[in-house]
């Protein structure tokens, strides 16, 4: 199931930008870490990551730049219960204000199907914020399980997106942990395109700052 939420019209232009952004973890399972192991203190890591990218986005391609905002709808819907916070009605908000084209997704074949449906060569960027592992994006996160995925994109499904969607040019970067041990060579084999990610974690401290996420290893494409 996916849903579509027409903020700006996209034309069927030859630039697009597309971000993907995946849930947060829950706090009533994360609690139950040791301090220095939990995640997602902050409902927003992912949202704010996506919305400094955008801001990066209109200074490089213009203010007219055409986005796509992809974001795992159940992930706010989970946490905004928790914490009695209509988050999903703030990102809706975000993405009005921003004037970006806002497509909620429910996994990671939603997200094929959202990839899949752009104009021939109009992706010229693809972001994505999220928990992750070497082997995929995960949409989901210590969100139905304590510690564990029941959403993703897994590298194994690269396979199913048509990689005409992307320019030839297209810049790619996962700003999840671990993309860059194995997901980026294999999305290189099948979109066509260079996927930069991280060799170890990444740290979402610095966005509440002002600043895109750091990695404590290496960037690698």
């Amino acid at each position: 199931m996916l849903g579509l939420v027409g903020v700006s019209s996209i034309a069927e232009s030859a630039q697009n930008h597309v971000i993907l952004t995946g849930g947060p973890a829950l706090r009533k399972w994360e609690n139950l870490r040791v301090k220095k192991d939990q995640h997602d203190r902050w409902w927003a890591n992912f949202v704010r990551g996506a919305t400094l990218r955008m801001v990066e986005i209109r200074r490089a391609y213009g203010s007219d730049a055409a986005i796509t905002w992809m974001v795992y709808r159940p992930g706010y819907v989970a946490r905004g219960y928790e914490d009695k916070k209509p988050y999903v009605t703030w990102i809706k908000e975000l993405a009005a204000k921003r004037k970006v084209t806002l497509v909620w997704v429910y996994s990671g074949k939603d997200v094929i199907n959202a990839i899949n449906r752009q104009p021939s060569r109009s992706i010229i960027t693809f972001d994505f914020f999220g928990h992750s592992n070497k082997y995929c994006f995960l949409l989901d996160y210590s969100a139905d399980i304590i510690g564990a995925s029941t959403a993703w994109l897994h590298e194994n499904d690269l396979s199913q997106i048509r990689s005409g969607a992307f320019s030839k040019n297209a810049a790619c970067q996962s700003w999840g942990c671990h993309t860059g041990e194995s997901m980026s060579a294999v999305w290189k084999q099948h979109v066509g395109n260079s996927l930069i990610g991280a060799k170890g974690k990444t740290n979402y401290v610095p966005v509440g700052q002002g600043k895109m996420p750091s990695v404590s290893g290496r960037w690698v494409r």
